[in-house]
């Protein structure tokens, strides 16, 4: 019985512990993120937002070290805190609307009360480390929403380069990580371009296929296998081809660049099927913007031969040619097009819309008779247009 007594004595000593180290750490608000940053304003304290997920370990074992005493008076007299689970939908809106990317979890964001990002961390583990952050985002000569300016200004320690391309992809600001790390990649030896430091910022910030420690990655394929595994390479690879490719800055590549891109595709070990698969949009719109028509229906026609296409993939295609073509020249394999996807007997609301592709091919090629005709088919089914 004594026994049984020091057990529920030590589980009850435990739980007035946690409970305690609980109240002392950072009082993390529960209520909605609106009226997190309404209590902002009414005090005039910044707001501390811990983004993470109950299923990171990471951020798992941060727990003890935001509920220790000293980080919680710290946090508790400099900010009204809060934090978001990553998967819930109304975080994900939050971030949405302030335009922001996690790279990585835990991440720590420090707003004014008007939401305007003040500061990032990507933090150690350490009540040092964290008090810190938290002291660097309230100085205005240091904190993140400076790096801009202090970038423009001549800013260039490589340390000040990696914080700055982090804040650039946080904040969505692909040109400005690009020129980031472009700089940084300039400072480094290319003896040092494979180091475990130089891999993590191509693994974490690097979105330039044509940054030179990426081209230098390229063409040493083997040395980063060796280094780093066949499949984190290629993944790291292929993530930079393809966030390049799709990027703002992508969409106004050369087809000479695409070209580069769909080659480096196949380099790392995509099946040249599927790199060119993945091209192809891109390839056919810098056709369209350098108003070489014949080129993007070529390059459009070889992969319609090459592929059994189903209905709505004739009708994309269809629509592309239609809409953003810049002449007429390609109108009549728009229309052998829509005859195969006919003949693969659509239901009649694709017949419809294949009906009006149809009618806008012969109009821009001057075939009004053949229009009308396959304006009224579509009419017939049902489609008014």
């Amino acid at each position: 019985m004594k026994k049984i007594l020091v057990v529920l004595l030590a589980a009850q000593a435990l739980l007035v512990s946690v409970a305690t180290a609980q109240k002392a750490g950072i009082q993390f608000r529960t209520s909605p993120i609106a009226a997190v940053f309404q209590e902002a304003r009414r005090t005039g304290k910044p707001v501390f937002v811990e983004i993470f997920s109950p299923t990171c370990h990471v951020c798992e074992s941060f727990i003890p070290t935001l509920a220790d005493a000293r980080v919680g008076k710290f946090y508790n007299g400099k900010f009204i805190s809060t934090k978001l689970d990553i998967g819930l939908p109304s975080t994900r809106a939050f971030l949405d609307s302030r335009r922001l990317f996690v790279p990585s979890l835990p991440l720590f964001l420090y707003f004014d009360p008007q939401q305007n990002l003040m500061h990032f961390a990507l933090s150690n583990n350490s009540t040092d480390e964290v008090i810190r952050h938290g002291t660097n985002a309230l100085n205005p000569q240091v904190r993140s929403q400076t790096m801009k300016s202090r970038y423009q200004q001549g800013e260039q320690s490589p340390n000040f380069l990696i914080d700055y391309a982090m804040l650039s992809r946080i904040t969505k600001d692909t040109v400005a990580n690009m020129a980031a790390m472009n700089d940084y990649a300039r400072q480094q030896s290319p003896s040092t371009f494979a180091n475990q430091t130089n891999w993590l910022a191509l693994q974490k910030l690097v979105l330039d296929y044509e940054n030179p420690m990426f081209q230098y990655m390229l063409s040493h394929l083997d040395q980063y296998r060796k280094a780093y595994g066949a499949e984190p390479t290629r993944q790291v690879a292929e993530n930079i081809l393809m966030s390049s490719l799709y990027s703002g800055r992508g969409t106004q590549f050369s087809i000479a660049k695409i070209l580069d891109v769909r080659q480096g595709l196949v380099k790392i070990g995509i099946d040249p099927k599927v790199a060119a698969n993945r091209t192809l949009l891109p390839e056919v719109n810098a056709y369209f913007r350098a108003k070489q028509t014949a080129k993007a229906v070529d390059r459009m026609d070889d992969q319609v031969n090459a592929n059994q296409l189903s209905v709505p993939e004739y009708l994309y295609i269809s629509r592309l040619f239609n809409r953003s073509s810049p002449d007429a020249a390609d109108a009549p394999t728009v229309v052998k097009w829509i005859n195969k996807a006919l003949a693969l007997k659509p239901s009649a609301k694709e017949q419809a819309d294949l009906y009006t592709e149809l009618a806008t091919a012969y109009r821009r090629s001057g075939k009004t008779d053949d229009a009308q005709k396959a304006a009224q088919k579509a009419k017939g089914l049902g489609v008014s247009r």
